[in-house]
């Protein structure tokens, strides 16, 4: 007869902030702190499972609400947890630019974000138990090592009034600065792509930087991603400027036929994280051929098993499918990891912001070579949590409720009260 699993007996959430640089996008610039949820699951078996999502109140709110409905349920219950607080969403208050540029937050997409922690922190326990990896519960990897790419940001040296921690980035705010930081990729982790957050200095300027990328390191994927910021017609320029020079725009424009006219008009391929980033967004945007590559993300699509469904998805369409990128720590990584390990069509580099941050919540920090994750085989996620880490970085959570929302346009306005996100009509 086989041994049963073990059942969870509770859930501990832990919110915590987590120092963040000066970066600027479309909306604003980075808080000096990052809020982020820890999640711990406890079961009779003694085995235990991490995960992480985003910390924002709603998150946590939601999160507080669904945590109880996994006592009782065995870790095996994959499928369960991740239907728990199912039902109709609807659209929240909260801009999208405040919660990360990830298109407009409803209710199921917050949902989805909590589920994903709770997922990936039972496959974690599951694989503890039965001393596998997590990607070995997925299907099994089909790589050794998970690529990923050099995230360029425009940023200060330093947050509006000297109030945040420092960094050793230093500013970067012109094509020179954007070379600066991307000799530091190159020297510390190896990277053999970059993307460079765009919609922050006018087109001309953003063009200029990647082609100077591309004179510095000829023939590495380049990408630049204005979150949605620009008009048609700067699209268009912007696209023709840079065709044959980047890999792929993403989302340069705001809306599903925009995309679709830069596409048909221009022929350059179109990523995205804003325009699809739930089922029911995929097959308007295919049918129109808005979109050749989706950037998945394990949280907001609600985790590891609905990322290998986007895969399917995207496979049978024949687009292309690589991961996006958030604030996140070691848990989440390691997670991203695992899961791109198994889908054989990750034919781009994945996104991480993982090299800016300088905290992290697990005993042992990543590390990157020739721009890639070596794929772990210890049991579950593989990395344990630092609990030293954890109770400091919650004590500044309680110490600082003003950082504990993530709101890029706020944060602009602490050294630009009179700051307005911008529009397409912008540029």
């Amino acid at each position: 007869m086989a041994e049963r699993l073990p059942i969870i007996t509770g859930v501990r959430l832990t919110p915590i902030l987590v120092s963040d640089p000066p970066l600027l996008n479309l909306s604003g610039v980075h808080q000096p702190y990052t809020p982020r949820l820890i999640v711990e699951l406890d079961t009779d078996g003694g085995v235990p499972g991490l995960g992480e999502t985003y910390g924002d109140t709603v998150y946590l709110e939601r999160a507080a609400e669904l945590g109880p409905e996994l006592v009782g349920r065995s870790i095996g219950a994959i499928t369960e947890i991740a239907r728990i607080g199912g039902g109709e969403g609807r659209l929240l208050d909260a801009a999208p630019a405040a919660s990360g540029l990830r298109g407009a937050l409803t209710t199921d997409k917050v949902r989805a974000s909590v589920v994903s922690a709770f997922e990936v922190a039972a496959l974690d326990a599951l694989g503890r138990r039965l001393g596998v990896p997590v990607h070995t519960l997925l299907g099994g990897k089909v790589r050794d090592r998970v690529d990923y790419c050099a995230y360029l940001f425009y940023k200060w040296a330093e947050h509006p009034g000297g109030d945040g921690p420092a960094d050793d980035w230093g500013a970067a705010l012109d094509p020179d600065g954007v070379l600066r930081l991307a000799r530091k990729f190159v020297r510390h982790g190896g990277f053999r792509s970059f993307k460079l957050k765009g919609g922050v200095m006018a087109p001309e300027e953003e063009i200029a930087a990647v082609r100077a990328l591309a004179a510095e390191f000829p023939g590495l994927p380049l990408r630049l991603d204005p979150n949605g910021g620009w008009s048609l017609r700067t699209a268009l320029r912007v696209a023709a400027e840079l065709g044959g020079i980047v890999e792929y725009l993403e989302d340069p424009v705001a809306t599903v036929d925009g995309m679709a006219q830069v596409h048909r008009r221009t022929g350059i391929p179109l990523a995205t994280n804003m325009i699809v980033t739930s089922m029911d967004e995929v097959l308007p945007a295919f049918e129109r051929d808005a979109v050749q590559i989706v950037l998945s993300d394990h949280h907001f699509w609600g985790g590891l098993l609905a990322t290998r469904d986007l895969a399917a998805v995207c496979r049978v369409h024949g687009r292309g499918l690589s991961m996006h990128s958030n604030t996140h720590l070691g848990i989440s990584l390691a997670a991203m990891t695992h899961v791109a390990a198994t889908v054989p069509e990750l034919n781009s580099a994945c996104d991480t912001h993982y090299p800016w941050q300088a905290e992290d919540v697990v005993t042992e920090r990543f590390t990157f070579t020739d721009g890639a994750v070596t794929v772990g085989d210890a049991p579950g996620l593989g990395v344990d949590l630092d609990r030293d880490a954890v109770a400091r970085l919650h004590e500044r959570w309680k110490s600082l409720p003003q950082w504990r929302d993530r709101d890029d346009v706020a944060a602009m306005r602490r050294a630009d009260p009179a700051y307005r996100p911008p529009d397409s009509s912008r540029f």
